[in-house]
């Protein structure tokens, strides 16, 4: 299984990716800004999701259309 960013990179676990858009989480009140910076991504059994920690936000799961490799 390979997990690919927007633009098709290879993601591993560990990479660091950035955020391309700005997404609201949801049960939050957190937005992750478009520029923002995710360090130390975990891949999932979905080949198109990673989890990751952001800000207070522990467990995480994004969509990786939304993700470019940093």
């Amino acid at each position: 299984m390979t997990v690919k960013d927007s633009n098709g990179t290879d993601l591993s676990e560990g990479d660091s990716v950035t955020v391309i858009k700005d997404l609201k989480v949801k049960g939050t009140s957190v937005t992750l800004k478009r520029g923002t910076l995710i360090k130390g991504i975990h891949l999932t059994g979905d080949d198109e999701e990673i989890e990751c920690r952001v800000e207070k936000v522990k467990g995480l799961v994004l969509k990786t259309c939304f993700l470019k490799k940093a």
